[in-house]
């Protein structure tokens, strides 16, 4: 058997086994490294409650080891994490069970709240971390690859590092379903590669960039948080003409869905014909085609035309048929969405009642047929693949604990 924690704690527990054992009719023998090293006084080198007592840290870190035992056989799934600038955060739910928010890594990730639903804790999460929120738990931390390894039989010892990647493993998915991605980055690009539109930054928040033709604006607020618009983007019948229609992105959405809708913008579906009176049964269908082809299935509602990706993530695309009949048109009325609930989206792109059909057309053949990256979700099979990448750090002269052992 191997025996390995992330409070690096193995020599106390293995005496806690050995006398667990006599206690039940066998005759351990404890190794001498191992002897020693429950015998070694120790302390955490810059632990952060320093006011604790000894049996108090060991309170913190039994419970953090539970939280990371149930992560990693299943128990508690983790569905976002984000970074408070001082550690790790996430939101999780037990099975059959509550919800909570965690914080802290290692030895010192503890649960701070409790909520009666996924999606109450979720919500909250949102909206106190906003744009930092990321899909998925959060990368192991190297004290975690090093429990991983050692647990799956690798021939790991604390004073020898490998050159392996610690970058985290990347599954592919719906692009509904990708992480965010970097919206600067596609702003920087798409600017880099179309001449035809200016970029001028008005304040520091946002950056402008209007085509040649001055009928065609893009604005990005670079400081946009969970709920606010990244992208917002409107088109004109001239440059002092009405306005015919427009879209806002959030900077939640798989930046590869928002690179698809700059793309059509910049291939000229930005303008389209002189705006109908009415939305027709064949712009739905024409703006849905790629939708319809790959199976994704329409519902009817007295107010909404919606179609719902077919897969098990969450997506859909939704047509407002009241707000289509209000009279100026400028209402949002598609609303292509996913992760989560129509309520609470993940993510968001919303478009004014006559947004081009070509360029909607375009938005949904990326829904149908791209696809994105996030990050594997961590499970004990996946804890398997993963390799030592720097030895574990903590708890001084550990090294016998590895090595020596109970017979």
């Amino acid at each position: 058997m191997v025996f390995a924690r992330i409070d690096h704690d193995e020599p106390f527990y293995a005496e806690k086994a050995a006398e667990d054992l006599a206690h039940h009719g066998y005759v351990p023998h404890i190794e001498p490294a191992l002897q020693e090293e429950i015998d070694t006084e120790w302390t955490y080198g810059d632990y952060p409650m320093h006011w604790l007592a000894r049996e108090e840290v060991r309170e913190v870190s039994a419970e953090a080891q539970r939280i990371h035992d149930d992560i990693a056989a299943g128990r508690l799934a983790v569905h976002v994490h984000a970074h408070d600038g001082w550690t790790t955060v996430a939101v999780g739910t037990y099975q059959g069970g509550k919800s909570v928010h965690l914080h802290g890594e290692n030895y010192l990730r503890q649960e701070t709240t409790d909520y009666e639903s996924e999606a109450e804790a979720v919500a909250d999460f949102h909206r106190q971390y906003t744009v930092a929120v990321r899909p998925g738990p959060a990368p192991l931390t190297s004290i975690e690859r090093a429990a991983a390894a050692i647990l799956c039989g690798s021939p790991v010892l604390a004073t020898t590092q490998t050159s392996a990647s610690s970058e985290p493993l990347l599954e592919t998915v719906p692009v509904y379903a990708a992480a965010p991605g970097d919206h600067e980055a596609l702003l920087n690009d798409f600017l880099n590669t179309h001449g035809e539109w200016e970029k001028y930054r008005p304040h520091d928040e946002t950056t402008i960039a209007s085509h040649e033709s001055l009928a065609l604006r893009v604005e990005f607020l670079h400081e946009a948080v969970h709920g606010d618009n990244a992208w917002a983007i409107a088109a004109y019948e001239s440059p002092v003409g009405e306005r015919l229609w427009h879209a806002t992105v959030s900077p939640t959405t798989p930046v590869e869905i928002a690179e698809a809708l700059l793309n059509s913008l910049a291939s000229g579906n930005g303008w389209g014909p002189e705006p109908a009176k009415a939305v027709t049964n064949e712009t739905l269908a024409e703006a849905t085609r790629p939708l319809a082809e790959t199976g994704w299935p329409q519902t009817v509602t007295a107010r909404l035309i919606e179609w719902r990706a077919p897969g098990a993530e969450p997506a859909a695309v939704s047509f407002d048929t009241l707000a289509a009949t209000k009279p100026n048109g400028l209402i949002d009325t598609w609303t292509v969405w996913g992760g989560n609930t129509p309520h609470q989206p993940n993510w968001f792109v919303r478009l004014s009642t006559h947004t081009p059909a070509a360029l909607l057309q375009d938005i949904a053949f990326e829904l149908a047929y791209g696809q994105g990256h996030r990050q594997r979700p961590t499970s004990t099979a996946r804890l398997a693949s993963r390799m030592l990448t720097q030895p574990p750090i903590g708890r001084p002269s550990q090294r016998a604990s590895r090595t020596a052992g109970i017979r």
